[in-house]
């Protein structure tokens, strides 16, 4: 659970000097020696005491969020204690399989963690003398991913989404489903989940734990659930908890973690709203002028470091305010992130599940995470092909709209019916976990009633490894 560790060498400091009590923060004056994150006790006029982190310092005032609301707490006689520590989270391998709230705390009904150390929430920056570069294929068990917006290891891809869309039941299929494989094409090294969900329900939060229990996947996943009724400033602290335990399997018990976090959008709600209850000056749509930073802090976590076999990969999910993928959450998201995947309400429409565009989805890793000895030589190419006859086919749909289907050539039907069966079968797998041999195999019996001719991306030597085409004609 999240805490503070009192240490010998550090002195800690009383204060009954409150000024302010505004939302979840409190500002204290006459104060020396406080420093930025720094963690408080503060101890209410009923003797409770809460927890809470300074959140700014300017001479001899700060300001305090405190981390259960400041219901109850009064100017006179509420007492400030400063612990010159940070925040600090219990970490153990007997986290896995456990459901903990945004703070590190079980609400499983188990006792609490054991802890094997206790670590900065905050996390340490990697050294990018030491960062190695993310090129190892991650099979999540989905085509439209897997296939053509492959996920590596220590990458970090975000999933954008909108209102309504099953966001949360792909993060949790993914989440049961994705694993490393080694070179043969068998599951690898030792794989962890640490799924991190952020100001949801609480029927998301059932959905969540009733998945994750009815799969086998549970023994090696750790649930960190901040509920949309928790204090907001625990959803500040719900992705760095979760991370925190992440980089603990992965770079001390050498595990390769994917960390799914759901919904940032909600963090970064929690962050516009506790920068205007602080009177911050505000910038895009309201959200603070430091939320690019704020958000590269989480995000950065994700990686590999040299001789080290463990690695932090990052799944991070979204929601799009109005589907617009201008919006500051995304905006700021895609600049730090490596590539994205969006969902398509469209292809929600059709009833179509997981409904991923693939034409604006990305992953700018792919390239190192595929080839001979990682999925099959064959998949770079068959990828682009997949990508050319898909947009070719999105585009005859708006010429259709106008001329009707009767004036297309037989070229231009064959295409369009690729397009369909594409989203159909490719796309449109529903909760069936395909590897990456069976997404390959699926993409060539698309690409089999095309005639040679149309398949300019791919080279020869696969198209006669792999082709089909009925009447053998080009």
């Amino acid at each position: 659970m999240l805490k503070t560790i009192p240490r010998p060498n550090l002195v800690t400091k009383e204060y009954r000097t409150l000024s302010q009590i505004k939302g979840p923060l409190i500002f204290v004056e006459r104060i020396a020696g406080v420093a930025y994150n720094e963690m408080v006790e503060i101890i209410g006029p009923d003797g409770l005491v809460r927890l809470g982190q300074v959140l700014e310092v300017d001479s001899d005032r700060c300001m305090v969020r405190v981390f259960v609301g400041t219901t109850g707490l009064d100017l006179e006689r509420t007492q400030v204690r400063f612990t010159a520590d940070v925040a600090r989270l219990d970490v153990s391998l007997s986290m896995l399989g456990r459901v903990l709230d945004g703070a590190g705390q079980p609400m499983d009904g188990g006792p609490a963690v054991i802890p094997e150390t206790s670590l900065d929430v905050n996390g340490l920056p990697i050294n990018p003398c030491v960062r190695s570069h993310p090129n190892e294929f991650i099979q999540t068990g989905v085509s439209a991913i897997d296939g053509l917006n492959t996920l590596t290891r220590g990458q970090k891809l975000p999933i954008f989404s909108g209102a309504g869309l099953p966001a949360n039941q792909l993060a949790a299929q993914v989440a049961s489903q994705a694993r490393v494989l080694a070179p043969t094409g068998t599951e690898s090294d030792p794989f962890a989940v640490v799924f991190a969900a952020i100001g949801i329900t609480q029927r998301e939060a059932s959905f969540f734990m009733d998945q994750f229990r009815a799969t086998d996947a549970m023994d090696r996943t750790v649930l960190f659930i901040n509920r949309a009724d928790d204090p907001t400033i625990e959803r500040i602290l719900t992705p760095r908890a979760a991370l925190t335990a992440a980089e603990y399997l992965a770079f001390e018990h050498h595990r390769h973690v994917l960390v799914i976090l759901t919904d940032v959008t909600n963090y970064c709600e929690a962050l516009r709203e506790i920068a205007a209850a602080s009177e911050e000056v505000p910038g895009r749509r309201g959200y603070p002028g430091y939320m690019y930073s704020d958000l590269a802090s989480l995000y950065e976590r994700a990686g590999r470091i040299q001789n080290n076999p463990g690695s932090l990969t990052q799944l991070v999910i979204l929601t799009m305010p109005d589907d617009d993928i201008t919006h500051p959450v995304p905006d700021l998201t895609g600049y730090i992130t490596e590539g994205q995947i969006v969902l398509s309400r469209d292809l929600h429409r059709k009833n179509i599940y997981p409904p991923i565009d693939v034409l604006p989805s990305l992953s700018r890793l792919m390239n190192a995470g595929i080839g001979e000895e990682k999925t099959r030589g064959d998949h770079r190419s068959v990828a682009d092909q997949l990508y050319a006859l898909y947009a070719e086919g999105r585009d005859l749909r708006r010429l259709v709209a106008i001329i009707g289907e009767a004036a297309l050539s037989e070229a231009d039907q064959q295409v369009l019916d690729f397009a369909n069966r594409f989203e159909m079968h490719f796309v449109g797998q529903g909760s069936v976990d395909r590897d990456i041999q069976e997404t390959l195999a699926l993409a060539w019996d698309l690409l089999a009633p095309m005639p040679e001719g149309m398949l300019k991306r791919i080279p020869k030597k696969y198209l006669e490894k792999h082709h089909r085409y009925p009447q053998g004609e080009s």
